[in-house]
């Protein structure tokens, strides 16, 4: 018979801090490129945490820690994400794509495609996210490689950035991790 698994049993399963250092993490960083909500940016933190990303960097206006609106919503993970501030992601896109770093928007632009065609070979990536109500910056988009989208069936024409990303994010561990990889 199906049961809930207490919260030592689902603890027990996860790794600790210490055993984190000695994992394998997903070759994924997350620019977010002037995202306002404090409660956004803390549920990125978790979602970044859940995937086990490999660095996220909080760009222009972006509020970064310590913050307890971020905290709020993090539950811990500003401890156990890579992360750091920059004032330009622009100038940071440049530094990745001197290390080969594709740079991936999630946004709709003239060349989007569906957010779940990426394979193995678009690895590492950057994966850019935009402000809630106006999206990735001009100056952003011109440095990307390619820019992937999620469909919509509705009338709205857009997730919440947070919704957005965790659901980009999956995708993207699920392509990479597919096969022989370390999980």
């Amino acid at each position: 018979m199906m049961r809930k698994l207490t919260h030592d049993e689902v603890a027990r399963q996860r790794l600790s801090f210490e055993a984190l250092h000695n994992h394998q993490r997903l070759p994924v960083c997350v620019l977010l490129d002037n995202v306002r909500s404090l409660y956004n940016v803390g549920s990125i933190f978790r979602t970044s945490d859940g995937a086990r990303i490999e660095k996220l960097y909080l760009c222009g206006y972006t509020p970064h820690p310590p913050r307890k609106e971020i905290e709020k919503t993090a539950l811990g993970a500003t401890r156990s994400v890579p992360w750091e501030y920059r004032e330009s992601g622009k100038d940071l896109l440049a530094e990745l794509k001197a290390k080969k770093v594709k740079i991936c928007l999630l946004e709709l632009t003239t060349e989007s495609i569906p957010y779940d065609a990426l394979s193995k070979n678009d690895f590492p990536l950057c994966l850019v996210i935009g402000n809630e109500l106006t999206g990735i910056s001009k100056e952003l988009i011109d440095l990307a490689d390619l820019a992937i989208e999620i469909p919509l069936y509705g009338i709205k024409h857009s997730l919440n950035v947070a919704v957005a990303y965790g659901i980009a994010l999956f995708e993207l561990a699920k392509t990479y991790r597919s096969g022989n990889l370390q999980p």
